[in-house]
């Protein structure tokens, strides 16, 4: 259950959630001085820093209210690369399942009509397997191509 903030009422001001106890310190010090109810030296010395430093505080501090009077960016926003990678992603699939489906459906069309089914070329650095010949019987081969003799040996064993 969520912890409910209690109402405020016009004299005590609205309430304001979030933040470290030192941040809210600074941020009270900082519109004290911005009312006018406290010098900026004194606002440094009860935070225990110098001047300089105090007004880099300020600066912060001023420069985060205008980024929060933003307008809100209104619609979806996207969760960065990742969630852009995924949707990416699964575009990607959508795809490759729309060309399957086209090209199951030109392959019933081309049967439908009695055509024959185009072969696909060779992908491109791939070689076409050649039946595979047993070394010994080139090599038998090429000497019975060579020598009479051989061939008359070759096949009186085989005989």
């Amino acid at each position: 259950m969520t912890e409910q903030m209690p109402k405020h009422t016009p004299k005590d001001g609205p309430r304001v959630r979030g933040g470290s106890p030192e941040a809210r310190k600074v941020a009270a010090l900082v519109f004290g001085v911005l009312a006018g109810e406290q010098r900026p030296s004194e606002a440094a010395q009860a935070l225990g820093i110098g001047l300089p430093r105090y007004y880099i505080l300020e600066r912060r501090a001023l420069e985060g209210l205008v980024v929060a009077c933003q307008p809100a960016v209104k619609g979806r926003r996207s969760a960065g690369p990742e969630h852009e990678l995924e949707e990416k992603t699964r575009q990607i699939k959508r795809l490759e399942q729309d060309v399957a489906r086209y090209q199951a459906l030109a392959r019933a069309a081309q049967r439908a009509v009695g055509l024959t089914a185009v072969k696909k070329p060779p992908e491109k650095g791939k070689r076409k397997r050649r039946s595979p010949v047993v070394r010994a019987l080139k090599v038998a081969r090429s000497l019975q191509a060579e020598t009479p003799a051989v061939a008359a040996v070759v096949g009186a064993e085989n005989a």
